[in-house]
């Protein structure tokens, strides 16, 4: 079981499962969310995920047509995505994780837009688009 919650732990959730599709996100919406050079996620299934504490408090913004960014009303603290194009899947914020997931981000996505001032450092696979797999 993973916990996870947001910076002024009004809210909480669980994940009765694993955290896969690890990587980091340069576009610049993810950059503009998260206030930082570039966005760590995964997915999660969303049978496996459940809100423990303060789900009244999430608020949803649509950030593309279908995706459906959750952020705490209260604290700012980026959670989950949502898909209507696939509402069996949630992207996570690897950030709002409280416990080690057990994997690590395998590539880097968007690198075509990635902030001028951040200079990517490891050896991971970098895409200048998304990558689906």
């Amino acid at each position: 079981m993973l916990r996870g919650s947001c910076l002024c732990q009004g809210v909480a959730f669980q994940i009765a499962g694993s955290v896969t599709n690890l990587l980091y996100c340069h576009c610049g919406m993810c950059r503009k969310a998260h206030g930082s050079a570039f966005r760590a996620r995964g997915r999660v299934k969303a049978s496996e995920f459940r809100w423990t504490r303060g789900e009244a408090l999430i608020r949803f913004h649509e950030s593309s047509p279908g995706q459906h960014r959750g952020f705490c009303s209260v604290c700012g603290s980026p959670l989950l995505t949502k898909f209507d194009s696939d509402p069996t899947t949630f992207g996570l914020a690897l950030g709002a994780l409280d416990d080690d997931p057990g994997a690590r981000p395998e590539r880097h996505v968007y690198v075509g837009s990635k902030a001028p001032w951040h200079e990517i450092a490891d050896s991971l696979p970098r895409h200048e688009g998304g990558a689906t797999t």
